[in-house]
This record gives structure tokens, C-alpha cells and sequence, in this order.
């Protein structure tokens, strides 16, 4: 039996990527897992009168959330003595690399949450970079470590829509699309920046940016996209785009413009890909594990002249347009199904 931690997403009122990986995981896996969620000191099935998870020495309980020692109390003494086996997927250690730009509670709880990591039996990083991280840190505290580590691909198809077998034409009119929550980290300041001085340069592209609005960091940015855009009409914010408007705006980009300075993985690149649309992202070991593999143009983080150039390269030639949109129709890219099957085949 395998039991599946929805502590969180199952009250989520907001789609993060977080809980993007575990309602898709948990879709593919379908009845081959519980769902089970941490309450009063204990895990209890989710249903309308719940019960305590009946776990047997060869089950496997299996959570891609977040959580401290503090948070849910009793789970330190879980972990330390399991009645089953425990299976994680490991997200990133951005609030530890990047505390500066990360809500303040992230930053206090990753460090006890990576270290109760190392007494699972599994854990996956959804990179080889942040598989190196997670190690890394155990490795610095010194902490036993009991986990076996590798790492888990993610999928590509973030709505369950069919793939791109063909080069999808390159749309008339210049399009970039930005896609993530809006906060420092993904970084939307700079490429407003590359797109003011594009359009002073004369360069006609429209550029929509989508995603949520981060509570504790986004404000400011939100301020200058909608002061920017009372002059500037090419531009849009849209921060409740659901997927059938995703589906349009992936469907007119030229490419995706993904300027992040941190990730786990990169959803927006592959999702991209899936599509068949060229991507121009941030030149991160984490993003080139998946953009050196074709259809993508990587840029210099945070290098303005770089991103103007390579933006420029993607919106006005269209010979690189049609060779990275047959890169990104060619290359394999795995999908959710895959991805359950791979955690499935891990936990045997």
C-alpha cells in the first residue's frame, strides 16, 4: 500500500508549484495511493469521516510537501521510529540560497525540514541540481543520513493536453510570455527592464506576464507593471489565468521569457517545450539540465545587454523561430504519467 501526503493541498486556495507536482502526481497515481493527511499527532485518511492510516512495515508513505518538526507536531518521533517505509520528493533549497527573497517562514522551517529529510528511504530532487544541494547540506551538518537519493523528472504536460508532434508556425506578431509567480526570485523587474529598452529600440512585441502575486514580495512589482503599462499598451499582466488562457497565450508567443535567478526545476521551460514553443531562460545549471537539449536560447542572469540581444535574436529571426520550434517538437520530454511511473517503480 502506498499513502500520499495532502496535508496542505488538500485545503490549498492557491496553485503553487508545489501543489501543482503533488495534485498531478496524485492524478497519474490514481488508485494506487491513499491520501492521508497529518492531524492531532497523527496521519488519518482523508474522507468524510476520517480514520488513522492502518500503515504495515512493507507500506510506503509518500509526501511531496513541506513541513518542520514544529509544524506538525509528533512527526519528528514519526520519522525517527516509522511503522512504514518513507518516500519524498525534494523541491529545492531556495530558502537557504536565497533567504533574502523568500517568505520568512520558508526560511525558518527548510533547514529542520531538509534535516528530517535524511531519515526517509527515499528521496528524489526533481533536478540533479538540487539532488546535489539536499546532499550537500546533509553532508555540512554532518546529520546521519539514511536516505537513498535520485532524481525525478518532471512532467511536461500541465494541463493533460496532447503534445506538439509538429512545429507549431511562428506567429506573426512578436510575443513573449512570462509564466510564475511574481516575486523577486523569477525575477519579472529585469525583463521589464529588456522590454522598455527593446520598444525604445523600435522592437514591436506585446509581453504578457501570468501568475499569482506573492503576498509578502510582490506588491512592488505588480505597482510598476500596471504604472508601466497606462503608457505601454504591448504589455499585460494577467494574475488569474486559468488554463484555457494559458492555452491562448502559449498558442501566440513567439517564445517564453523565463529571467528567474532560482529554481528546482523549471516547470515554464518544459511546459513550453510541450507546446512547441521556444524558450530564452536564465543560463542556471538547474535550467540547462533541460535547455541544452534543444529549443531553448539560455541568457546571462541578470545581463541586460545579453537578454536584449538574445530576445531580439528570438523575436525577429525567423529562421531561429522554426529551428528551436522543431528542437522543442523533436526532443523527449516526459509526461505526469511517466513521472508516477518512475515514483511507483522507486518505491518497489
Amino acid at each position: 500500500m502506498i499513502y500520499f501526503d495532502v496535508t496542505k493541498m488538500h485545503g490549498a486556495r492557491q496553485k503553487s508549484g508545489l501543489t501543482r507536482v503533488s495534485s498531478r502526481l496524485l492524478a497519474e497515481l490514481g488508485v494506487a495511493v491513499v491520501p492521508v493527511a497529518w492531524h492531532r499527532g497523527r496521519f488519518e485518511t482523508v474522507e468524510a469521516r476520517p480514520r488513522p492510516a492502518a500503515f504495515a512495515a512493507a507500506d510506503w508513505l509518500l509526501t511531496v510537501e513541506l513541513f518542520s518538526g514544529a509544524e506538525r507536531p509528533g512527526l519528528r518521533e514519526f520519522i525517527a521510529q516509522p511503522p512504514c517505509h518513507l518516500a519524498a520528493v525534494f523541491p529545492d533549497a531556495i530558502p537557504l540560497t536565497h533567504p533574502h527573497i523568500t517568505w520568512p517562514h520558508s526560511v525558518q522551517r527548510h533547514p529542520d525540514y531538509m534535516k528530517l529529510l535524511a531519515g526517509f528511504d527515499r528521496v528524489w530532487g526533481i533536478s540533479e541540481a538540487v539532488r546535489r544541494d539536499l546532499v550537500g547540506f546533509w553532508r555540512w551538518q554532518g546529520a546521519p543520513v539514511r536516505a537513498q537519493t535520485g532524481v525525478l523528472e518532471l512532467g511536461s504536460d500541465f494541463d493533460g493536453s496532447a503534445r506538439a508532434t509538429n512545429a507549431p508556425p511562428v506567429p506573426a506578431r512578436g510575443s513573449l510570455l512570462c509564466v510564475g509567480i511574481i516575486e523577486p526570485r523569477k525575477n519579472q523587474m529585469f525583463l521589464l527592464d529588456a522590454a522598455e529598452e527593446l520598444w525604445r529600440a523600435g522592437v514591436d512585441f506585446d509581453l504578457h506576464i501570468v501568475g499569482r502575486v506573492n503576498p509578502h514580495f510582490g506588491a512592488p512589482i505588480v505597482q510598476r507593471i500596471q504604472a508601466l503599462a497606462k503608457t505601454e499598451r504591448r504589455l499585460r499582466l494577467h494574475v488569474a489565468a486559468n488554463d484555457a488562457t494559458l492555452r491562448s497565450l502559449y498558442a501566440n508567443a513567439s517564445a517564453v521569457a523565463f529571467p528567474t535567478i532560482a529554481e528546482g526545476c523549471g516547470l515554464p521551460v518544459i511546459e513550453a517545450l510541450w507546446r512547441g514553443v521556444p524558450c530564452v531562460c536564465s543560463d542556471l545549471p538547474v535550467l540547462r539540465e533541460n535547455a541544452d537539449h534543444g529549443g531553448c536560447v539560455v541568457a546571462r542572469v541578470n545581463d541586460l545587454a545579453d537578454w536584449t540581444g538574445k530576445l531580439r535574436a528570438v523575436l525577429g529571426d525567423a529562421a531561429l523561430q522554426r529551428r528551436l520550434r522543431t528542437e522543442a517538437v523533436a526532443r523527449p520530454l516526459p509526461t505526469w504519467r511517466q513521472t508516477a511511473q518512475a515514483l511507483l517503480a522507486g518505491l518497489r
